[in-house]
């Protein structure tokens, strides 16, 4: 099994990293079949009547393309609108990654999930 070395740098240097303290939605999901466990924390602002994610970090316990999948996602969303962000595919993590080995691709899905989770999350506290 190979990564792309857009997966390896995302793994060796994750981006993003760490919580938020007080965070506006936090996003929690597993599998529990690879045992990859995933935490999203995001911040919100408001500009113009538009809410975006100001800020976005994570935590996971997992494999490799777990944690690289969990860095581009935060990539990703980060200073988009919520409504932005929602529309992020777990095909786009991994496109992004340059690819993810199909057994792999359930990573993508755990990532994805973790940021629609934290905006409902958010959104269920207004």
């Amino acid at each position: 099994m190979s990564y792309s070395k857009k997966v390896i740098q995302h793994f060796t240097k994750p981006h993003n990293q760490g919580q938020i303290k007080n965070a506006d939605g936090i996003g929690t999901v597993g599998n529990p079949v690879c045992g990859d466990i995933m935490k999203l924390y995001i911040k919100v602002s408001k500009k113009e009547d538009m809410e975006y994610i100001e800020d976005i970090k994570f935590e996971t316990l997992g494999c490799g393309a777990a944690i690289a999948t969990s860095s581009m996602i935060t990539d990703l969303a980060k200073g988009k609108t919520l409504e932005e962000a929602e529309k992020i595919t777990r095909q786009d993590v991994a496109d992004e990654l340059e690819g993810l080995p199909p057994i792999k691709m359930h990573c993508s899905n755990l990532a994805a999930d973790a940021l629609q989770k934290a905006i409902e999350d958010y959104k269920s506290k207004k």
